[in-house]
């Protein structure tokens, strides 16, 4: 059963979700971030049937996360590149990571991000490009942007703070 999309609903969190929410296509841009180009680099790798594989690797073309490229014309053969849109995901999935090693890993964590030149242990976070002060949950707000319907107007008037403690009402 195909779930309900997501693609037409007004935030940028749904509308990436409806792109990237597959575990199996954050995987395959993982192993596409750490050298995966060929269907049976990603398969090995991940281990899953060819026809889902095949799905996925259709899907983050279409979509341009992923390039087709032809490599050898006898026999044909193609390989996968990540484009710009792609490769834009790598500190997503950072990010998820840093937060599976802290939450998920009870002996530790099983990979750990370091500095390529000095080997040193590096810390993801998000950051605001212009400040690079951390943006945490509270403290950060959002508003309507210049592409918000009316109707997202009248629903979000002002801004929120995304992550602001809310306790419950009776």
């Amino acid at each position: 059963m195909r779930r309900k999309s997501l693609a037409e609903i007004e935030c940028p969190i749904a509308r990436s979700l409806d792109l990237v929410g597959d575990a199996y296509v954050l995987l395959i841009l993982r192993d596409a971030l750490l050298g995966a180009t060929r269907f049976q680099d990603f398969q090995e790798g991940l281990g899953m049937p060819p026809s889902t594989l095949t799905r996925r690797l259709d899907q983050l073309t279409e979509h341009g996360l992923l390039a087709r490229r032809t490599y050898a014309q006898k026999p044909p053969r193609e390989c996968y590149e990540l484009t710009e849109m792609g490769a834009d995901l790598a500190p997503v999935l950072l990010a998820i990571s840093s937060w599976g090693n802290r939450w998920l890993a009870p002996n530790g964590a099983p990979l750990e991000c370091i500095d390529p030149s000095t080997g040193e242990r590096v810390e993801p976070v998000v950051v605001d490009r212009r400040s690079l002060r951390p943006l945490l949950a509270g403290s950060v707000a959002l508003r309507t942007g210049p592409g918000a319907s009316r109707q997202l107007r009248q629903r979000l008037p002002g801004h929120v703070v995304f992550g602001a403690a809310a306790g419950c009402t009776p």
